[in-house]
């Protein structure tokens, strides 16, 4: 049986871990744009590094299992940074029918997504030539790159409707419409890689590649539908690690104000008993209203802002930031139920 060389199988790992720690990151980074932070660069850079490096450590596996060597330097060069290039190398070469249904819904995925087409396109154009748009303008280059940032921002912009932009409008809620951006173009990313990282989990690129893949292959190949897009990626960056979570740990006195006291409203609310789709990670959470003006949640003993104007007031984290809710799931509603509370004559 064939085997590869200590140096190169090292090497090996080594991609498949900074793959993953780059994909992971640039998730992370996708996770952190905001109002406030439009800097694209950074997670174009870390996402197109990381699907690159995945593909080409794939394909040294691939090659590796259907030929019993390692692809020379010439095959890979000649595969260069094009995202769709390696993809379709991939499929045509080393994308093995491991019988399950869940096969047939991977492989109409990575050769039949839209979106995912399109996305790959923006980051190889970015990997390609646009790192440098801008100096290719000054410089008046002839062979300019394509404006990836605008690109990737026409793109966001199909996946909003008229109720995105009304509530880009609203104070409480505009965070909401980068969440939903987001949250979509990261199921798209997780499907793709998770849809290549079963590969190896059902051993189609033999046990050396289950080996080597490990990291990336059981973290991305063990979700499926009912899991994308639940994942916060922004722990691992650093902006989220260094930004302080403001909240506010609940006291004797808080908790004698919320019974006495006449201007604040409250309500316990359960998952279970919940209709809609609940998007705190708690199972149970408490919504309050203060002066008919200010909505705070409770979870789990902690203060959080519900809408803008407790934020402002409390200095507080919306659940969303303070990673208590998953991003993507509107909290609209339970703004609503906690305005609401000044309505009922009981709370």
């Amino acid at each position: 049986m064939a085997e590869i060389e200590n140096i190169k199988y090292f090497a090996i790992l080594e991609e498949f871990e900074t793959s993953d720690k780059l994909i992971k990151l640039g998730l992370g980074e996708l996770q952190n744009i905001n109002l406030d932070n439009d800097f694209y660069f950074l997670p174009f850079q870390l996402l197109s590094q990381g699907f690159e490096r995945f593909m080409k450590a794939y394909i040294c596996l691939g090659h590796f299992h259907k030929h019993g060597k390692l692809p020379n330097f010439k095959y890979l060069k000649n595969l260069g940074h094009d995202l769709e290039k390696l993809l379709n190398e991939i499929v045509e070469n080393y994308y093995i029918d491991f019988n399950r249904p869940q096969f047939d819904l991977d492989n109409d995925f990575i050769q039949n997504d839209s979106d995912l087409k399109r996305l790959l396109y923006i980051l190889s154009e970015f990997g390609k030539l646009s790192r440098y748009h801008n100096f290719d303008l000054i410089t008046d280059n002839k062979k300019i790159g394509v404006n990836t940032k605008k690109l990737w921002q026409e793109f966001e912009n199909t996946i909003l409707n008229k109720n995105d932009y009304d509530k880009l409008m609203d104070f409480n809620l505009s965070q909401e419409v980068y969440q939903k951006i987001t949250n979509h173009i990261i199921v798209v990313f997780e499907k793709f890689v998770s849809a290549l990282s079963r590969q190896f989990i059902f051993k189609c690129l033999g046990q050396k590649g289950i080996q080597l893949s490990a990291i990336t292959a059981f973290d991305f190949g063990m979700l499926y539908d009912k899991d994308f897009g639940k994942k916060d990626y922004r722990s691992q960056t650093t902006r989220y690690k260094e930004t302080p979570k403001k909240v506010h740990k609940r006291t004797v006195i808080d908790e004698v104000q919320r019974k006495v006291n006449p201007d604040y409203k409250s309500k316990k609310i359960r998952k279970k008993e919940y209709e809609g789709d609940w998007p705190f990670y708690a199972e149970e959470i408490i919504i309050e209203s203060r002066q008919k003006h200010w909505c705070t949640v409770t979870i789990d003993g902690f203060d959080y802002a519900l809408n803008g104007s407790a934020k402002g007031r409390y200095k507080l984290e919306n659940p969303h930031d303070a990673g208590m809710a998953i991003l993507g799931k509107s909290l609209a509603d339970f703004i609503k139920m906690a305005l609401d509370l000044n309505k009922d004559k009981k709370h």
